[in-house]
């Protein structure tokens, strides 16, 4: 398998919801996802220089496309599970459960989408239900914890898709 380049993001178009749906439980053990709309929201997504548009004709069904995946956050951001906090530098701070399950998930593969299915069956240990304001809830409280911190990474939010640790 020496020289075969290995893909650390798939980023999925699909433009139909239904489509979408079904392109997110194709791609849900893949390590990360994205799926967007049109190619012009992967390029935006990826920072690709605009280029002049080249008329595509319509693609039935869906096509994946591989980027590399962001820079993980610094090393010094760590979960102390021992404990049940969250550690940057030399400041703690403490962590309820569900905000150590949900940030350990995130710390431990940083710069990965964390689909909402994914981090509902990994910390709630069920499938993802409904509008997920669970989950959204003790996202918020950690993205607070780590702006007290000061912590050089935060939350980012992949809208219809899940979460990833990525550094500020």
């Amino acid at each position: 398998m020496q020289g075969i380049p290995v893909a650390s993001l798939v980023i999925g178009i699909a433009s139909s919801p239904a489509e979408r749906r079904q392109l997110a439980r194709l791609l849900g053990g893949s390590d990360a996802f994205l799926i967007v709309s049109t190619v012009d929201q992967a390029r935006e997504f990826l920072g690709v220089v605009e280029t002049p548009p080249v008329p595509t004709p319509p693609v039935p069904g869906m096509l994946a496309e591989v980027a590399p995946s962001p820079p993980p956050p610094p090393p010094a951001l760590t979960v102390d599970s021992d404990r049940r906090v969250l550690r940057w530098r030399d400041q703690e701070i403490d962590l309820t459960r569900l905000e150590h399950d949900v940030l350990l998930c995130l710390v431990h593969a940083p710069g990965q989408i964390w689909t909402y299915e994914r981090l509902h069956l990994e910390v709630w240990g069920n499938r993802h239900l409904g509008r997920g304001s669970d989950m959204h809830s003790v996202v918020r409280r950690v993205r607070g914890k780590l702006a007290r911190l000061n912590a050089a990474a935060t939350i980012h939010s992949v809208r219809g898709v899940g979460f990833r640790l990525v550094p500020v």
